[in-house]
């Protein structure tokens, strides 16, 4: 009886480890390309953007991490349109040849479980409102709000070396 106890527990196991590893296979598939929009949203805490990030999935229930990876992706590298009383901000890194110089740097950053997420926190707890998926062909685009914290995230990429401190002038 024990045994059988132990076979279903080790096969337990190893069918949670299975999807987890699945489930971070299809992150990275979802990210691999950074697809997405982003949207400004109303703030008011200083050193954050707070964005609603327009990810593309086959599957509507949007993992997290991608919303957090695709948010700190465009904050670093694409910069939003602001929308009447709400700024817009440019790209942390305005020089899009950044990205290729330094790819291993980045793909460092952005793996998964990667530095981006100390960066980014989903707001409203991961919870998508219905308005916020959308079917388009045969994928969904799903929205999150997530907050950065460009003040950090700048420091980061300043210490790193990719982009330069803003007291060093012109």
């Amino acid at each position: 009886m024990k045994s059988k106890l132990t076979i279903i527990s080790i096969i337990c196991i190893a069918l949670l480890t299975a999807s987890c590893t699945s489930s971070k296979k299809a992150a990275d598939a979802n990210t691999k390309s950074f697809r997405y929009e982003l949207e400004a949203m109303p703030t008011g805490v200083q050193g954050t953007y707070l964005i609603k990030v327009w990810s593309y999935s086959k599957d509507p229930k949007l993992p997290m991490d991608v919303a957090k990876k695709n948010a700190v992706h465009g904050v670093i590298f694409k910069g939003f349109a602001g929308k009447p009383g709400i700024p817009g901000q440019v790209a942390l890194v305005p020089n899009s040849s950044v990205e290729a110089e330094k790819a291993a740097y980045f793909d460092k950053f952005f793996e998964t479980g990667g530095e981006y997420l100390k960066y980014a926190n989903i707001a409203s707890n991961g919870a998508i409102a219905a308005e916020d998926i959308m079917r388009v062909g045969k994928e969904y685009k799903v929205a999150m709000v997530v907050s950065i914290n460009v003040a950090s995230l700048r420091k980061a990429l300043e210490a790193a070396g990719i982009i330069r401190s803003l007291d060093q002038g012109f």
